[in-house]
């Protein structure tokens, strides 16, 4: 049997497998030794599942993801996200539409120390859902904003999923973070001006603004400053790698949480096992996601469909527009971290091929990602919401956020155009 019937064969088992709900990680791993086997016996291919377990387990670079999802528990349990809102409730509600200009914020913000569009999403949803429904704001607005805003936890640094890419594509992870600063700064913006706009005529008028009550209210979120400028800006001056940077950031939210007496030696415990489990789940798609690796580069699967791209006489924005399309239509089906994990390896030999920057494709390829958290029919965030505030349909959330997908695309669009936006941070770090 050929290599590109067993890399077929490959993919068509890994869909079925996924279609009967065997976890992404799991799939991966069986598609892949099972097809490692395929092409060079089985010996190898146990070899192959004894070892790489292992050195993906230990490999330093990855060690940054349990303890930014450390951080993230750690500064949810601290009540952190609670305090996000508030003040920007305080500063934005003098707005028509404060409130959904304020969950935007917060989201943002949040961001900035989770790492998780999930976990920015549930967060935001048990927050900030409860008090725009008592303001009068309808279900669509309401969960709509909260669905576009999670997206931001994978792309404003730092980002679980933006570190796995880095693994994967071995691109500089500390560089990935701080490219995502400038499109992540202009994702809450142009959000902001889609509640604004687009909403403002239908959402409830403006809260009185109190000067002294807003300049109370950033006492709350110093916290979050404060992690977010210790962790990027050692970041940025090269004072610490992103791994140190983590566990100075998980270390450093443990002592403010316990310190303003938010957390307990109890919720401390909580908020480890709660890591740990998280953190094991990321660990085992990644395993699969390795073993499934090895697969394609025995079939050289992605050689050839880089032979197939390029051969196609599209140019190099042609090639990529297909790329990304193709990034969309999986985003139908498939969770943001699988995408990443499932199509990066194969496609980005072919983006270095065409000459585009590593460190400026993982910025687009994680907002296009964004997009597949918030379309039909699996909507990752849109779900996540649903199952906290149930009494809202899926279509009406689904209905709400398609201003927030037109706005993605805008904004994709611009990045594409002008990568310097990405870019120049990074650079300035030479």
């Amino acid at each position: 049997m050929s290599n590109e019937l067993i890399a077929g064969g490959g993919f068509v088992l890994l869909f079925a497998l996924m279609a009967v709900r065997v976890p992404i990680g799991i799939a991966m791993g069986i598609v892949g030794v099972g097809g490692f086997a395929a092409v060079v016996g089985w010996t190898p291919a146990f070899n192959l599942l004894a070892q790489s377990p292992i050195s993906t387990i230990t490999d330093f670079n990855l060690t940054l993801i349990p303890f930014f999802v450390l951080m993230g528990v750690l500064a949810t349990n601290s009540g952190m996200s609670s305090e996000l809102f508030r003040a920007g409730r305080a500063w934005l509600g003098g707005f028509r539409g404060g409130l959904g200009l304020a969950s935007v914020g917060a989201c943002g913000g949040f961001a900035a120390i989770c790492g998780s569009s999930v976990a920015t999403a549930a967060t935001m949803t048990k927050i900030a859902y409860p008090e725009m429904r008592q303001a009068g704001y309808s279900d669509k607005a309401a969960t709509g904003i909260i669905a576009a805003g999670g997206t931001l936890g994978i792309l404003i640094p730092p980002s679980v999923v933006l570190a796995i890419y880095g693994f994967i594509t071995e691109t500089d992870i500390g560089q990935l973070f701080i490219a995502g600063i400038v499109p992540g700064i202009l994702a809450v913006l142009m959000y902001m001006l889609t509640v604004r706009f687009w909403y403002g005529r239908t959402l409830p008028a403006a809260e009185p603004f109190r000067l002294r009550e807003a300049f109370a209210a950033l006492r709350g979120v110093w916290a979050v400053g404060l992690l977010f400028v210790a962790v990027i800006l050692s970041i940025y001056f090269g004072i610490v790698t992103a791994t140190e940077a983590a566990a100075a950031g998980a270390l450093l939210t443990a002592i403010i949480g316990l310190a303003r007496r938010r957390l307990t030696l109890v919720t401390l415990l909580d908020s480890l096992v709660e890591a740990l489990r998280t953190s094991v789940a990321i660990y085992v798609v990644l395993i699969g996601a390795t073993l499934f690796g090895y697969f394609l580069a025995i079939t050289q699967v992605p050689q050839d469909l880089t032979q197939f791209l390029t051969e196609l006489g599209a140019g190099r924005y042609g090639t990529l527009a297909l790329i990304l399309l193709l990034f969309l239509i999986m985003g139908c089906f498939l969770d943001a971290m699988a995408m990443i994990i499932l199509m990066v390896p194969i496609v980005f030999p072919v983006i270095t091929q065409l000459g585009f920057d590593p460190i400026w494709f993982g910025i687009v390829v994680v907002m296009t990602v964004e997009l597949g958290l918030i379309t039909p029919p699996v909507g990752m965030n849109v779900y996540v919401i649903n199952s906290i505030a149930s009494r809202v349909s899926l279509p009406t959330i689904f209905r709400g956020v398609l201003p927030f997908v037109t706005v993605d695309i805008l904004r994709l669009i611009l990045l594409i155009v002008f990568p310097a936006l990405v870019l120049f941070l990074p650079e300035s770090m030479n």
